[in-house]
């Protein structure tokens, strides 16, 4: 993609009209919110954990409500925030470029626009998908715009609760401290609610070097001309499959359970208003159905994803063929991983396998995640309904709020004062924090939520405000001056 000559000008200007458009729409956006202090220390009212696009998106959507006193704590460097220039391998995003997300509504802060002054009109009515490279420019351009506070180098490292505010532990290149804050937003992307998935019989049996992760670096040139076997149909797989490929790979091999690829993406039929904005109010049963077809049917790789793999004759798709166990051969060289169909030998593994959905394995959860409620303690599926994987899933308020186990339990205020921003929230909320397509709805109903509950804590404290309001706006009894009104 050419960048078009003068980008850097018509991105700023871009930036000053957006600022003018949110100026023109300020109304009631004022903060409002009350300060207070812990210890001597200053409370905030919100703190968001993530900076990638869902913490972004957050923290525009709580200041349009005027709430302020926010920060943004992210453990990575600036610009390397989510997935896009770190671990993803896919050329584009895999949303439609016409979804819109992080600009929550306004024309001025959209990704055409952002495009549109980087690279061109005619360059985005050709443009299929956006690169994802772009996309995550196009975030740093909004959080520039924006202003939007973020501290970087911040990592979260435990969550505790003190006298009604949460008492968060970050480890930072200073080292450890304690902030305080009334209301916590986790937005830590897709593997938020739990930590990507390895297979206990390649975690046990084969040494880290011979396998990794489709989240994790990989050395691809160390991998060419080598056998290389990836495990998972989905779009991850694909992508890290195909740059295996691209690096010169001799061989690679696609295995997978399914008779065959699922050919069908559920979240495009879910890219409609009324699921996006409402599905969070539906009855339990018909969420429970919803999510329960959409789980089982998952997300096939996009076609040109295939595509990028397809046009190797070195690429082999192996479908129905689960891998059952996996060894070092004898003399250390190469991976055996048994299957129904017999051994199959590699030089290395890529891992496709995703992620699992258990708070108890985020360290920073650990005196907060048994006291959560999931779908398995609040619902009870019909005979023949039943999804393990759905039920472990936190099982959240209206504002994507934790609810506990049991109502009484003196962790109660503390959950609801933890949002859950994160994928793990599916099955409650819909597509929402890790998922462009949903972001404009999920946010707008996270933003509002927590600002109408931190007005309604403080009520009492708004109404002496009121009581105490003094300012006039009848300054004078006398007759106008000369010329009034004129």
């Amino acid at each position: 993609m050419t960048v078009k000559h003068g980008a850097a000008d018509r991105l700023k200007e871009l930036s000053a009209k957006a600022k003018e458009d949110l100026a023109k729409i300020a109304y009631a956006s004022g903060e409002w919110s009350l300060t207070r202090q812990h210890k001597g220390q200053h409370v905030l009212d919100v703190a968001i954990i993530g900076a990638g696009q869902g913490g972004l998106a957050a923290s525009f959507a709580l200041r349009r409500l005027g709430v302020t006193n926010t920060q943004i704590f992210e453990r990575a460097s600036e610009g390397k925030e989510g997935p896009w220039t770190t671990f993803a391998r896919m050329i584009t995003l895999r949303t439609p470029k016409h979804v819109t997300g992080p600009d929550l509504g306004i024309p001025s802060l959209t990704p055409q626009s952002w495009f549109e002054a980087r690279y061109g009109a005619d360059a985005w009515r050709k443009l299929d998908k956006i690169p994802r490279q772009d996309w995550q420019s196009y975030l740093d351009w909004l959080r520039q715009t924006l202003a939007l506070p973020v501290e970087y180098g911040a990592a979260l490292t435990h969550i505790g609760w003190e006298d009604g505010v949460i008492r968060l532990t970050l480890n930072g290149i200073e080292g450890q401290r304690d902030v305080f804050t009334r209301k916590l937003v986790l937005a830590t992307g897709i593997d938020g609610g739990g930590e990507w998935f390895i297979p206990e019989f390649i975690k046990n049996n084969v040494p880290k070097e011979y396998y990794a992760h489709t989240h994790e670096a990989i050395d691809f040139e160390a991998l060419r001309g080598k056998r290389i076997g990836v495990l998972g149909a989905g779009a991850s797989a694909f992508d890290n499959a195909a740059t295996a490929l691209e690096a010169g790979a001799g061989r690679v091999e696609l295995a997978f359970r399914r008779k065959e690829l699922p050919k069908v993406n559920p979240y495009r039929w879910m890219e409609n208003a009324g699921f996006l904005a409402h599905f969070a109010k539906l009855p339990d049963i018909t969420r429970w159905r919803f999510m329960n077809h959409i789980y089982g049917l998952n997300q096939p790789p996009p076609q040109d994803t295939f595509w990028r793999c397809r046009q190797f004759e070195s690429f082999t798709l192996l479908p129905a063929t689960p891998w059952l166990s996996a060894s070092v051969s004898e003399d250390g060289k190469t991976v055996e991983v048994q299957t129904p169909d017999g051994v199959r030998v590699y030089d290395f593994l890529i891992v496709g396998t995703g992620f699992t959905v258990d708070l108890a394995r985020r360290p920073e959860m650990c005196d907060v995640a048994p006291a959560v409620a999931c779908w398995q303690d609040r619902f009870s599926a019909p005979k023949g309904e039943e999804n393990a994987l759905l039920s472990c899933h936190p099982y959240l308020g209206d504002h994507f709020q934790f609810l506990p186990k049991d109502p009484q339990s003196p962790q109660a205020d503390m959950l609801s004062a933890i949002h859950n921003f994160t994928f793990s929230a599916t099955p409650s909320m819909g597509l929402s924090g890790s998922s462009i397509s949903g972001m404009r709805f999920g946010v707008e109903r996270l933003a509002r939520g927590i600002a109408e509950d931190l007005f309604v804590q403080d009520g009492d404290l708004h109404l002496g405000s009121l009581l105490s309001y003094q300012a006039a706006e009848l300054i004078s009894l006398e007759p106008p001056p000369e010329g009034w009104g004129e």
